[in-house]
């Protein structure tokens, strides 16, 4: 039996064990990840230099793009790397670290999805106060609260870690360090793992998404009590954008952590994995530019000032 701090590395199993496949993932894969770095880097960029971009709802967008960069960043890469190599390892430090920013980001993430959420109810309920109470202090004290809580939690679940004893099996039926094939992998010490990765995720997800929730039904009554149409449809357009990206996200990490880890768990929660770690990265910043008419505005004149000078 081996305790985690004995175990030197982990053999990744990946997607797949066919060559064709591994190759044809890869180019596939690999131009995912391409976007999704121009498009979210485009983004955070688009929105420092466009003065039009210079609202509380824009600020958020940025840090959201941001994190889907580290997002996408910490598992792409080795999972490129291992796609075309024949040993498939990652070192203990490289598992515990990868484990560490895996938890962190997406806790970082589902709370700016309910930070921005609340912004959306501030504009739309409350536009006169809107100036004063999203204020630039304020707003800098919203965004931190994510960053800050989802490292400490992840400190804390990737503790526990150590507590997870192996068989000599050293083979983690995934294509990054997960929690759940990491817990289905050893042979003792899970109970505690198991369980408080549930409740964690139980409660963290359950928070935010009560906050998105709470938000949106405070939205729709804001919005019905409007006399005009146009206005109305203004407010569902400004909210569209960042309701598809909540749906996608929340639904893709509800069904991969709120279950217990089996055999069919882990291997159905590797496919899901690929969508929120590899697909909804490069989707956001498509849903925001292509959704929103701001984004697209500032997108123009940024091109066109780029044709002029050239």
């Amino acid at each position: 039996m081996l305790n985690f701090t004995d175990v030197t590395e982990f053999i990744l199993l990946g997607l797949t064990s066919h060559q064709e496949w591994r190759i044809l993932f890869f180019i596939i894969f690999l131009m995912v990840y391409i976007i999704t770095l121009v498009g979210n880097i485009g983004m955070i960029v688009l929105i420092k230099v466009s003065p039009q971009l210079n609202s509380p709802m824009y600020f958020f967008l940025s840090h959201l793009s941001f994190v889907d960069v580290w997002f996408s960043s910490n598992v792409t890469p080795k999972m490129l790397e291992n796609l075309l190599s024949e040993t498939k390892t990652i070192s203990y430090n490289g598992c515990l670290v990868q484990c560490f920013f895996f938890i962190a980001l997406v806790h970082v993430e589902v709370f700016i999805l309910a930070v921005m959420a609340f912004d959306r109810y501030m504009a739309i309920g409350k536009p006169l106060l809107y100036g004063s109470r999203m204020s630039t202090v304020v707003c800098v004290r919203l965004i931190s609260f994510p960053y800050i809580y989802g490292f400490l939690t992840s400190l804390a679940a990737t503790l526990l870690t150590y507590g997870l004893y192996f068989c000599g099996k050293i083979e983690i039926n995934h294509f990054y360090c997960a929690d759940p094939p990491l817990i289905k992998m050893a042979c003792a010490g899970t109970f505690v793992k198991e369980y408080s990765m549930i409740i964690l995720a139980g409660i963290n997800f359950t928070y935010s998404l009560t906050v998105v929730i709470i938000s949106y039904l405070f939205i729709v009554i804001a919005i019905l009590r409007m006399h005009s149409a146009e206005g109305r449809w203004k407010a569902f357009s400004t909210c569209g954008s960042h309701l598809t990206a909540v749906i996608i996200f929340y639904g893709t990490l509800i069904f991969m952590y709120l279950r217990r880890p089996t055999e069919e768990s882990v291997e159905q929660g590797k496919m899901v994995a690929v969508f929120y770690t590899t697909v909804i990265p490069m989707l956001n910043p498509m849903i925001y530019s292509l959704r929103n008419k701001d984004v697209k505005v500032a997108l123009n004149k940024v091109m066109s000032r780029i044709c002029v000078t050239s």
